[in-house]
């Protein structure tokens, strides 16, 4: 199981192997970056499997982050694991980061993620499940215990583990199940403004 997320200012990625007594073996990197993640995530995911001793095709099935955080970050996760999918003929699962964020922590709890301009993004996991996740003004979700999230404050608890193996894990447990094509997960309206100009015409 192959994972990646640049929902973020990063590169993430990790790669689950089969190991004695039915354990994993992780490998995995996080590479901080404000912008150039469309041009180093290849390269990062073939430097994890060569780590790995593995090639493209020993790969059974594909995790991926889908956000919610940076636009274009998203789009470029989603886009490269629908077309590794594709290419490879293997199932790629789609993971929010919030889950993510949640896996391996005692429930319940809420996950709050910092959203910026005084906004958060916050969704509450009990034992019976996940409830909806949304958007939310910052100062107003704070307080309750336990929570983690780079919003959560001075309290928080730390994550079990770093976002790309927790994709990774739960990703595994969900291949081979029906899942959704992977798709970008948003919880606010696009920054950018629409384009003035009129669209092109379309020739027939």
């Amino acid at each position: 199981m192959l994972a990646f997320d640049t929902s973020g200012p990063w590169c993430a990625a990790a790669l689950l192997l089969p190991a004695p007594l039915n354990t994993c073996r992780v490998i995995q990197r996080l590479e901080p970056m404000e912008k150039g993640q469309a041009e180093r995530l290849f390269p990062l995911l073939e430097g994890l499997l060569a780590e790995g001793g593995i090639g493209w095709p020993d790969l059974k099935a594909l995790a991926v982050g889908t956000g919610p955080g940076n636009f274009t970050g998203v789009r470029i996760s989603v886009a490269a694991a629908r077309g590794l999918a594709l290419g490879l003929g293997i199932q790629a699962v789609g993971v929010t980061r919030l889950e993510a964020l949640a896996f391996g922590l005692p429930r319940p709890l809420r996950v709050i993620e910092d959203a910026r301009r005084g906004e958060a993004y916050v969704q509450d996991f009990t034992e019976d499940g996940p409830g909806p996740a949304r958007l939310a003004v910052a100062s107003s979700v704070g307080g309750r215990a336990p929570a983690t999230g780079s919003a959560a404050g001075p309290a928080a608890l730390d994550p079990a583990m770093p976002l790309a193996e927790a994709i990774a894990r739960i990703g595994a447990t969900r291949a081979g199940t029906p899942q959704p094509r992977p798709a970008p997960f948003y919880l606010r309206g696009a920054d950018a403004a629409p384009p003035s100009d009129p669209p092109p015409v379309i020739l027939p």
